[in-house]
């Protein structure tokens, strides 16, 4: 899967299934839908209608089924045909289920991805899913070919019509934020350590034309930024707060994406076990679905300001490491005990939301973390958990979810019971609960608004994406789909228009909508 070139075309053209193995996959009525003229190139001459039609007879879905058309050369699956009201539509968990499982061997394939135009987007991105890019095993890197999977999408419903170019090229651009994220995700810290993560935030910024502001090292401590610095410092690669900047002419508000980007966390001298440790190189994926994200939202067109904001760090052991006792002054002024070295993601994203509020004068302001294992608990592996200062908001993430197949399910947001978890009798608060049993990812969450300020007068969104951001001992690039169609409404970009919730016709007249504040114009 590592040397898959993948491509989205409006039609993937005719070839018998020995020379281009072929899955086609939707759901059973959907299939049920599709005219034999429209596939029959794909599959002939090994595979004749009566063939095609007697496979849909046999496929029942429970929740999903494939039944083989010509030895291993063509397939057909089905996702199912319902869903509960918590998951996406377009099935897109088992979509990349299917690809991974079914999808033939060779060179040079073809999917054929039979759905509703309001599902291709969330499909495009559980089919990119399926494709990771990282792999260091031997033989991955003696085949120097390159392996091509061409994707088709055949619509069915109402809105029928092929997709045009400008569809192509979002789904392309989604599809290659999904697997970058996913790559960075998958890649250890001695090859993703926050001098590399500079690199890749570099190398966006050079291919979008965007200069990053980077502040590392003791430049962070002596401007301010104890959290960031405080996490980072006892590593031998040094810490850093970068922010690329997207400030088009006519921008309305300012939005930013603040991702916590801890490159490996060892948990600090609070330090993980051993078998807790493995796997904690994901620890970036917040950074890493913000930078995804963020090529892809420009690439579109995006109207209003946009700053992606990275808080990177090693959470290490060393001579300089940070100790439970110690007292650190965040970016915000607000003083912090530590009585948890593990606690570390909410010390850097507090700086970060801070600095998008006091340095960008951010409207609107989204941070993405792989924060809390008890995310997973509250929410699962498949959901986000999200918190926010705003119900039309919390609704819209939710939306967002189903429609972008990055699920995501609301956490309590009451900091007047759950704050005082943090009640410190030295300094401001404590980094971690008294009470483990109380609201975990909600506590966390709220850490971290409460640097903001609780009457903070913008939208804050705090999106814990712990266990989705990965399946398995695969990153997922959870988090840039559901960025793209969360913020949908304000790019320029026609399907990602539709697939926002926000900026929907709303029961409030004109003359409220225009008297409304700032942080609710993409609502």
């Amino acid at each position: 899967m590592a040397n898959v070139v993948l491509e989205f075309k409006a039609s993937a053209g005719d070839s018998e299934p020995q020379s281009r193995p072929v899955l086609i996959i939707g759901q059973q009525t959907n299939l049920h839908k599709v005219a034999w003229s429209l596939i029959k190139g794909k599959l002939q001459p090994v595979v004749s209608k009566e063939i095609w039609q007697a496979a849909l007879g046999a496929l029942n879905p429970n929740p999903t089924d494939s039944c083989p058309l010509y030895l291993n050369h063509a397939a057909v699956a089905a996702i199912p045909s319902r869903v509960s009201r918590h998951n996406s539509q377009s099935s897109a968990h088992f979509v990349s289920r299917l690809v991974r499982s079914c999808l033939p061997g060779g060179n040079n394939r073809c999917i054929v991805m039979v759905c509703e135009r309001s599902d291709v987007f969330a499909s495009s991105c559980a089919i990119a899913r399926a494709f990771p890019i990282f792999s260091r095993r031997s033989t991955s890197s003696r085949r120097a070919e390159k392996k091509h999977v061409t994707v088709e999408f055949v619509i069915v419903g109402q809105e029928s019509s092929h997709l045009d170019a400008a569809e192509l090229e979002c789904l392309s651009n989604a599809a290659h934020g999904v697997r970058m994220a996913a790559r960075i995700v998958d890649t250890p810290c001695n090859e993703m350590n926050t001098d590399h993560f500079l690199d890749e935030i570099k190398a966006v910024g050079t291919e979008l034309g965007i200069t990053p502001v980077i502040i590392r090292g003791e430049e962070l401590k002596q401007r301010g930024f104890g959290g960031i610095y405080g996490v980072g410092r006892a590593a031998e690669h040094p810490p850093a707060l970068a922010v690329l900047s997207h400030t088009p002419e006519g921008a309305t508000q300012t939005i930013a994406w603040v991702g916590k980007g801890i490159v490996y966390d060892t948990g600090g001298l609070s330090i993980k076990g051993k078998t807790t440790m493995p796997g904690m190189k994901r620890d970036c994926g917040g950074a890493a679905a913000i930078l995804g994200a963020f090529r892809a939202t420009i690439k579109q067109g995006f109207k209003d300001n946009l700053h992606a904001v990275f808080c990177l760090a090693e959470n290490a052991v060393g001579p300089t490491a940070t100790r439970p006792d110690d007292i650190h002054t965040l970016y915000s002024g607000k003083t912090v005990e530590i009585n948890n070295t593990d606690a570390e993601g909410r010390l850097v994203l507090a700086d970060g939301v801070v600095y998008a509020s006091k340095d960008l004068s951010a409207d609107i302001i989204l941070d993405m973390a792989t924060l809390t294992g008890a995310q997973g608990i509250s929410t699962g592996k498949f959901h986000a958990a999200v918190m926010t200062n705003s119900e039309q908001w919390e609704v819209a993430c939710v939306r967002a979810g189903r429609s972008s197949g990055d699920l995501a399910h609301p956490l309590v947001y009451c900091p007047e019971l759950h704050f005082n978890e943090f009640t410190s009798a030295m300094a401001d608060m404590k980094n971690s609960v008294a009470d483990r049993e109380n609201a975990q990812s909600s506590c966390a969450g709220l850490f971290i608004g409460s640097h903001l300020g609780f009457d903070w007068p913008g939208v804050w969104v705090h999106i814990d994406i712990a266990s989705p951001v990965h399946s398995g001992e695969r990153a997922t690039g959870f988090g840039v789909a559901l960025l793209l169609a969360l913020f949908g409404q304000a790019s320029e970009d026609s399907m990602l228009n539709q697939v926002s919730p926000l900026g929907a016709a709303t029961n409030m007249s004109e003359d409220h909508m225009e008297r409304d504040c700032k942080r609710r114009r993409l609502v």
